[in-house]
């Protein structure tokens, strides 16, 4: 059931609807992540700032970075390589690339649509941007039960199955051991609160992703004559064009769509959850950093994890062998089996954060529809039931279920997108007039967006720094002069 499921939704409904829309909303914004790549950096800088009681937009990256990067950056990757062939990263790239500008317009409709809530603190996400941008709040309960089951129990799944092969492969450490140590350690988080997951995560993301990338420069370091057959052993096999996998164009494309999803999340509706929490001026920049997340786990992350696998020359076509031990046989190869001690760190410190974050998300969307104390306590019963689950299944069953309920999600956020896409242009617009007057950190003024449902209490702080077009042309005028 699960396979014929999975075949409906990514073969026939969602390479289209990810690949075509992210394309539609590339051209019609005018390239919007590759205009904006320059300012992300720029907008990073600021992102440190915050308001007291608040997350920076930085943490609400760095968050959303955790969640990006976990087990699709090193167990992913090698499945799509061993299913769909060296040419699924070709199209990890292009579901990242186009990926970057859908990234862009949810987070950004997810801070505009964003509600604060009685403590100060700011919720949102798809579930609100589709209850309060399109008016049809049943679509976002459905869309908040697929969220909670997808990351709260399917990727949890995915993630504690992933922790416990890599280190039995390495300790021989029983996969059930590693659960139960998993399921004490979750269990013992969860109940701090995403102010405290944002502390941990703003400081350990960052580490244990330039580790990685170190380690992955110093493989690629080391067979760097190999790297033009390596680039185009995967274009050719992207296209079909490579006799050892000719015929696996199809595969290709779907695993590397799927794996690419799974990866970088963009157009999930998981990342707007996050983005709506942090505190902006206007929400179009946080919709340019976030885009910039996507960049750094697909296009750099999943990338190093590719090169390491297919530059060691462990990986052979039609050899079976788990995700994450293909990933650490590779790195093994190449330093030494202290690598395999290495990736295995590295991955118990990607899945400890993503863990967290996927609890998060799924607390959030049960908030969106129940306010109730006993539904979050059953649903922390239930993540921490599924993360031991998950430790002790087969890679097949655990993908793909996760799979399917990632798939059913992210058709419904695509939608929702699409029917809100003339209201992101909007946004998108009143962000460069500002930028094209010269407003250097431009801001939202809520009376140019009285006819939408914002909530007054997120922007009216905002009255008194915006300034109207006149304004913003005078200010331009005066820097142009200057």
């Amino acid at each position: 059931m699960l396979d014929i499921l999975n075949n409906l939704i990514w073969s026939k409904l969602l390479i289209v609807m990810l690949i075509g829309l992210g394309l539609y909303f590339t051209i019609a914004s005018r390239f919007v992540q590759f205009r904006y790549f320059g300012s992300m950096f720029r907008i990073f800088s600021e992102a440190f700032q915050r308001q007291p009681g608040q997350l920076s937009s930085f943490q609400a990256l760095m968050l959303s970075v955790a969640g990006r990067v976990g087990a699709g950056n090193i167990a992913g990757v090698s499945v799509a390589i061993m299913l769909g062939g060296p040419g699924a990263i070709f199209w990890m790239w292009v579901v990242a690339l186009v990926g970057m500008a859908t990234s862009y317009f949810e987070c950004s409709l997810a801070q505009l649509y964003k509600r604060r809530e009685d403590d100060g603190t700011y919720r949102g996400g798809p579930a609100f941007y589709i209850e309060h941008g399109l008016g049809q709040r049943w679509l976002g309960i459905v869309v908040s039960i697929l969220l909670l089951v997808t990351f709260g129990f399917g990727f949890n799944a995915v993630q504690s199955y992933t922790v416990a092969s890599s280190l039995h492969d390495t300790f021989g450490l029983p996969t059930y051991i590693s659960g139960l140590i998993l399921t004490a350690v979750i269990g013992m988080i969860i109940f701090g609160g995403i102010k405290r997951i944002a502390k941990f995560a703003d400081v350990l993301v960052p580490v244990m992703a330039f580790a990685y990338i170190s380690m992955a420069i110093f493989v690629i370091g080391s067979n760097v004559e190999a790297i033009p057959a390596t680039l185009q052993l995967i274009f050719n096999s992207a296209f079909g064009l490579e006799p050892a996998f000719a015929g696996g164009i199809g595969a290709a494309i779907i695993m590397g769509v799927k794996r690419g999803l799974f990866s970088n999340e963009a157009g999930l509706g998981s990342a707007p959850n996050v983005a709506a929490v942090a505190e902006v001026k206007h929400p179009v920049a946080q919709g340019i950093v976030q885009s910039l997340s996507v960049f750094i786990d697909t296009i750099i992350l999943c990338s190093c994890t590719a090169l390491i696998i297919l530059l060691s020359g462990v990986y052979q076509p039609g050899m079976d062998m788990a995700g994450v031990v293909l990933t650490q046989t590779a790195v093994a190869s190449v330093v030494g089996e202290w690598g395999r001690v290495f990736v295995t760190i590295a991955l118990l410190l990607f899945v400890f954060t993503t863990l967290i974050y996927n609890y998060y998300l799924g607390e959030n969307a049960l908030g969106f529809f129940s306010k109730k104390r006993a539904p979050v306590m059953v649903y922390r019963v239930l993540v921490v039931a599924l993360v031991l689950w998950g430790s002790v299944q087969d890679l097949g069953t655990v993908f793909a279920f996760a799979d399917v309920t990632m798939g059913l999600l992210a058709i419904c956020n695509l939608v929702a997108l699409a029917l809100l896409f003339k209201v992101g242009l909007r946004l998108m617009r009143d962000y460069d007039s500002q930028i094209r007057a010269g407003v250097t950190s431009p801001v939202l003024d809520a009376k140019n967006f009285a006819d939408l449902d914002l909530d007054p209490a997120v922007w009216a702080a905002n009255a008194h720094t915006a300034t109207s077009p006149a304004k913003q042309a005078e200010i331009g005028n005066s820097v142009h002069q200057r």
